[in-house]
């Protein structure tokens, strides 16, 4: 499975182009305003000092996993900081995660997967008016979740613990509209199938989606393939670690590959 991955990283690597092989306008825009963007931001500061902690807390808890488990480590009880260093998304790649939702101004965002919460503390830095709605499968690990919250002061985090299969369509359905959605969560074919169909009705043309590890497995590559084939997407940005998709009317439909 490693050996499989290294392998579609590096085909990516040599078939994906910067902003400057892109000749759609929004594409290029969002690459040169958006994903090359690596100046750095004063919200960054107390987000990573938080994860810094994570890395050094060897506190040891048990892990319910309801997803498609981990390459890293099979081992139901980890140290937090273990999980800090195997499941927290890269700072390059949590980062990205808050100038995306920036750039779209969701007036809510919703996050399969939050993991320990540093990159959902990253899109509740985007804007205190932003109400970010997170879900986390495992009980031991929203708790730590909620206290890096609580540290770093974010009051617009509402967080739900519990099976993303049976919380997300309840979620979706008393939203008026869909403006940001990340999932990052259980790894499967047909489970990332199932809610990228569920937020399709409420989906507009300034609604953007992330799908997290879209090379994980053949069967999060096929789930990519479907996502893209549909006939309400018209713009996706491949950028290996995630995937993005747009909804843009009248926009000619078209796949981006680019480095990142």
């Amino acid at each position: 499975m490693l050996f499989q991955f290294i392998k579609d990283y590096l085909k990516h690597r040599l078939t994906a182009k910067t902003r400057h092989g892109t000749h759609s306008p929004f594409v290029y825009k969002l690459a040169d305003e958006v994903i090359y963007d690596f100046t750095d931001k004063s919200e960054y500061k107390n987000i990573e000092e938080q994860r810094k902690k994570l890395f050094n807390d060897d506190s040891i808890i048990t892990v319910t996993d309801l997803g498609a488990g981990s390459h890293l480590n099979k081992n139901r009880t980890k140290k937090i900081s273990q999980i800090a260093k195997n499941a927290l998304k890269s700072p390059r790649l949590a980062k990205l995660i808050y100038r995306l939702a920036k750039h779209t101004q969701p007036k809510s965002a919703i996050e399969l997967g939050t993991c320990l919460g540093i990159t959902t503390a990253y899109l509740a830095k985007t804007d205190t008016q932003t109400e970010v709605i997170t879900i986390e499968g495992c009980p031991q690990t929203a708790e730590v979740a909620k206290k890096n919250f609580q540290e770093l002061n974010l009051t617009n985090i509402e967080l739900h613990v519990g099976n993303f299969d049976v919380i997300l369509p309840d979620i979706i359905a008393n939203q008026p509209g869909l403006d940001f959605v990340y999932i990052d969560g259980n790894h499967r074919k047909e489970a990332t199938l199932n809610y990228f169909k569920w937020c399709l009705p409420k989906v507009n043309e300034n609604s953007l989606l992330i799908f997290d590890d879209i090379y994980w497995s053949e069967g999060m590559k096929e789930a990519w393939a479907e996502i893209k084939n549909h006939p309400d997407v018209t713009v996706t940005v491949d950028l290996f670690w995630i995937g993005l998709v747009y909804f843009k009317k009248g926009q000619a439909k078209e796949h981006f590959k680019l480095k990142f």
